[in-house]
């Protein structure tokens, strides 16, 4: 099983990763110099693998597996604690258990560049892999209700498998926002399972505290307020914190993205054509932004004086 993993560890996905001159164990590894010559060929250079060595790469050794033993303590602790806050939460839901969690939230400027995003979260903690962003369109800027009926419209109006249907759906907002969602799941036309999720909303205090949140489970009546020691609360507060700062990184992203490609549209003497080749030849609006005055006039059709004109325009 060893080898199976050090195998798989360097050849799966070996373009992304820079494959080591030399690989020490502090095991004896099977079939060492078959291994050490199938990463050679991908690698295009000798590579040794070395069991058991001494001298500074033991201590080398006995320090990687001192680290990898704290780390994995950690995260066995880190699941024990999410393991225990989810239980509570369960028990404040009266549900049997959860094992996924979805939470949206809301994020633009005066109405402007609005994105929503969802987080996920499974038994073990947040899913990042599965954490998406989405950009609001077509709605009156400042509608939060309409960002929201949208989001879940698109998140949910089509096809799930059965380990994609979340057990509960936090909506962050209160019973206005828990009201609208409710209705865009009475109207959604789908084969799952639509009545599973519990659609829970969340509501901050007066002035935004941890701790002051207010949970509706349904959209009328005063909801109710957790204790602020409760391991179900913090996990709540976990799930949507971790949307909440999901959704301002992708508005101001997006906010950037406007205010420079909108920058890059003003500079006289770049009209569509141009833009195309700078955006093209310099790999993207980040990397363009970062260019020197020298870099950017090595584009095809851009002078000197023009290239300088960009700079300051982009940095300006």
């Amino acid at each position: 099983m060893v080898q199976t993993f050090v195998g798989q560890f360097y050849l799966q996905g070996s373009q992304s990763r820079t494959l080591p001159t030399e690989i020490l164990l502090d095991f004896t590894l099977p079939e060492k110099d078959l291994l050490a010559a199938s990463l050679s060929e991908v690698a295009g250079r000798k590579i040794h693998i070395q069991s058991k060595p001494r001298g500074d790469r033991a201590r080398y050794l006995k320090l990687a597996r001192t680290n990898a033993a704290t780390a994995l303590t950690s995260k066995l602790s880190q699941q024990s604690t999410i393991h225990q806050r989810l239980a509570e939460l369960a028990k404040v839901l009266q549900m049997d258990n959860i094992t996924r969690m979805e939470c949206f939230d809301i994020s633009h400027t005066m109405g402007e560049q609005t994105v929503a995003s969802c987080v996920v979260f499974d038994e073990n903690g947040p899913l990042r892999s599965e954490y998406r962003r989405y950009n609001i369109t077509g709605i009156t800027p400042g509608d939060d209700y309409a960002a929201m009926a949208q989001v879940l419209r698109r998140r949910y109006g089509k096809a799930l498998e059965e380990k994609k249907i979340p057990d509960v759906i936090f909506i962050d907002g209160g019973k206005g926002q828990l009201g609208m969602a409710r209705e865009v799941f009475d109207a959604l036309d789908v084969t799952w399972d639509k009545s599973k999720p519990r659609l829970i909303g969340i509501a901050k205090g007066a002035d935004r505290k941890a701790g002051l949140e207010t949970l509706f489970f349904v959209p009328e009546g005063e909801g109710i307020s957790l204790p602020a020691d409760s391991p179900a609360l913090h996990v709540i507060q976990h799930i949507r914190d971790d949307s909440h700062n999901h959704a301002i990184t992708g508005h101001r992203q997006k906010r950037a993205k406007v205010k420079n490609t909108s920058a890059l549209e003003l500079i006289e003497g770049v009209g569509p054509k141009r833009r195309q080749t700078l955006l093209k030849f310099m790999g993207g609006l980040q990397p363009l932004m970062n260019a020197s005055v020298e870099e950017i006039a090595k584009v095809p059709g851009i002078s000197q004086a023009l290239a300088e004109k960009i700079y300051n325009a982009l940095k300006h």
